[in-house]
C-alpha cells in the first residue's frame, strides 16, 4: 500500500495547505472529492475522447468526468442541480476545470458526455484501474457478495413466452435438455459470460429480511466486497435474474483484482457449481445452506459461522451507494447508462474506503 500511502501524505500535507492557500477553507465534500482525484487518473481514459479537429470542439472529458465524481460525492439527484451548484461554488467549479460560471456547459452538453462515457464503460474501467492498482500484493481475508435492487424510470420488458416442446421424454427425436447456466459458465471466459447475462430492464422479486416479497422495475446490482468495505467488481443484471447465475462470473472479474481467502455468500447462491468454482480458484466457500423439501437447513458452525458475520459488508455498501453515492437518484434509462451512473457513485465510495486501510 506504499503508493496509497504516499499519496495520502502528499494530499494532507502539501496539496491540502496550497489550496486552502489560494481557495480558503475547504468543505468535507471538498476534501473527500480531492482524495478521490488523487487515485482516479481520468486523463489516460479521457485522452481517448479529445477533439480530433474535425468538426466543433467539444468541452473537456476530463472535467466533465470530474464533474460527475462530484454529483456522487454531493449524492444530487440530477444534472441540473449540479449544474447550478457548479455555478455558485467557485471551489467545486475550478477543481473540476472551469475558472468561471460561464464555461460550466449546457445540460445537453452533460448529457452528450455522459451518454460516451456510458458508451465506452469509463466508470468501470476507472473502478477497475483504482481497485487493481491500490490492492495490489494485499491479501485479504473475506470476499461477501451481494446483490441489491436498482429501481428504474422506464418500462419493463415483456418476456417472450417459448413454444415448449409436446414430444414425450421416451421419444429418440426429441432434443436432449440444455445445459443450465451454472453447468456451462465455469468453463467459459468472463467476456463471455458476461455476454449472455440478461439486461434489459424487467420486474424483479425478492425477499427482504423479514422474508416478505419485495418487488421492483429496474435492474439488479451484483457487489464483491472485500475487508475494509472496499467494493471491487461489479455487474448490473435485469432484476429478474437469480443471484447465483452471476456468482461465476463475479468471481472470475475479482479473482483478476485481488487476492482473498474466503468467499462468503447467503443461501441464494447455495449451488455445488459456485462451491466447485469457488474451491477452483484457490478460495474457501462458505455459504449459508439453502433447506429444500427434503433436506432440512444446516445451520453454520464455529469458525464458520463466525467468518459468515463478515458477510455484512456487503450489505453495507449497497446501503451506503444507495443512501449516498447516487444508488437511490437513476434518472436515466438503458443497462449502459444505469451502470455508468452507479459506477461513478462506484468510483468515489471506493476510493475513500480505500484510504481507510492506511494505518
Amino acid at each position: 500500500m506504499s503508493g496509497l500511502s504516499k499519496t495520502n501524505i502528499h494530499i494532507q500535507r502539501i496539496l491540502f495547505p496550497a489550496l486552502e492557500e489560494e481557495f480558503g477553507s475547504l468543505s468535507d465534500n471538498e476534501r473527500r472529492f480531492i482524495r478521490i482525484l488523487g487515485l482516479a487518473d481520468l486523463s489516460v481514459l479521457t485522452a481517448r475522447l479529445r477533439w480530433c479537429g474535425v468538426g466543433r470542439k467539444p468541452h473537456s472529458r476530463d472535467a466533465l468526468a470530474k464533474a460527475f465524481i462530484a454529483k456522487a460525492v454531493w449524492n444530487f439527484p440530477t444534472t441540473r442541480l449540479l449544474i447550478d451548484y457548479l455555478r455558485a461554488n467557485a471551489n467545486l467549479r475550478r477543481l473540476c476545470g472551469w475558472e468561471c460560471a460561464s464555461q460550466v456547459p449546457h445540460e445537453s452538453a452533460f448529457s452528450r458526455a455522459f451518454a460516451q462515457f456510458a458508451q465506452c464503460e469509463l466508470p468501470s474501467t476507472l473502478h477497475r484501474n483504482i481497485v487493481v492498482e491500490h490492492t495490489n500484493g494485499h491479501l485479504f481475508g473475506h470476499l461477501s457478495r451481494d446483490a441489491t435492487a436498482i429501481n428504474a424510470r422506464e418500462k419493463p420488458v415483456r418476456k417472450k413466452s417459448g413454444n415448449k416442446c409436446s414430444r414425450s421424454k421416451k421419444d429418440p427425436k426429441r432434443s436432449p435438455p440444455k445445459k443450465r447456466r451454472l453447468e456451462e459458465q465455469p468453463g467459459r471466459s468472463l467476456k463471455r459470460n458476461l455476454k449472455e447475462l440478461p439486461r434489459l430492464c424487467d420486474w424483479g422479486t425478492k425477499a427482504n429480511s423479514k422474508s416478505r416479497r419485495e418487488h421492483w422495475v429496474g435492474y439488479k446490482l451484483h457487489l464483491d466486497v472485500v475487508d475494509g468495505d472496499i467494493p471491487v467488481s461489479a455487474i448490473l443484471t435485469s432484476a429478474s435474474l437469480q443471484d447465483s447465475q452471476v456468482a461465476v462470473p463475479l468471481a472470475q472479474m475479482s479473482a483478476s483484482r485481488v487476492n482473498h481467502l474466503y468467499d462468503l455468500m447467503d443461501a441464494g447462491y447455495d449451488a455445488k457449481e459456485i462451491h466447485a468454482f469457488s474451491r477452483r480458484l484457490g478460495h474457501i466457500p462458505i455459504i449459508d445452506h439453502q433447506p429444500g423439501r427434503c433436506r432440512p437447513k444446516i445451520p453454520l458452525v464455529s469458525p464458520e459461522k463466525e467468518r459468515y458475520r463478515e458477510r455484512s459488508s456487503a450489505e453495507r455498501v449497497n446501503a451506503n451507494l444507495k443512501d449516498n453515492y447516487g444508488g437511490n437518484t437513476v434518472r436515466v434509462k438503458g443497462n449502459k447508462k444505469v451502470a455508468c451512473h452507479l459506477m461513478f457513485g462506484l468510483v468515489a465510495l471506493t476510493a475513500l474506503q480505500l484510504y481507510g486501510l492506511l494505518p
